[in-house]
């Protein structure tokens, strides 16, 4: 892997780790806490290589606030399990902001804009 890229790589993955437990950001958000505005998609690939089993991968979603992975497969209720643990509202594969406790949704508007009325 050449330098720039193992550089973006370690960043994207500083800024999976600086996710508080209990909070999720979408892959885009990621990217750009990691200084790379615009590479939702290379925090995407970064995460699918990852193998670091300490790294809370899980909370990390689409910018529709949805599970990436098929609905069903082992990826799929392995993340919904983990979130749930953390306290993470998971409804249909989709992170629920108007279930998510109050200390939750300050990081929900900044990813999916504001809570439904």
């Amino acid at each position: 892997m050449p330098d720039a890229t193992q550089d973006a790589a370690a960043r994207i993955l500083a800024a999976v780790r600086a996710i508080p437990r209990g909070q999720v950001a979408g892959y885009g958000e990621v990217a750009r806490r990691a200084g790379l505005p615009g590479r939702a998609r290379l925090a995407a690939r970064v995460l699918s290589q990852n193998t670091d089993r300490t790294l809370p991968w899980h909370r990390v979603l689409r910018a529709d606030g949805r599970i990436a992975f098929p609905e069903g497969s082992a990826g799929y209720r392995e993340q919904c399990q983990r979130l749930r643990a953390e306290g993470v509202a998971v409804v249909d594969g989709r992170v629920r902001r108007e279930l998510m406790a109050d200390a939750h949704g300050d990081l929900d508007a900044m990813v999916w804009g504001p809570p439904p009325r």
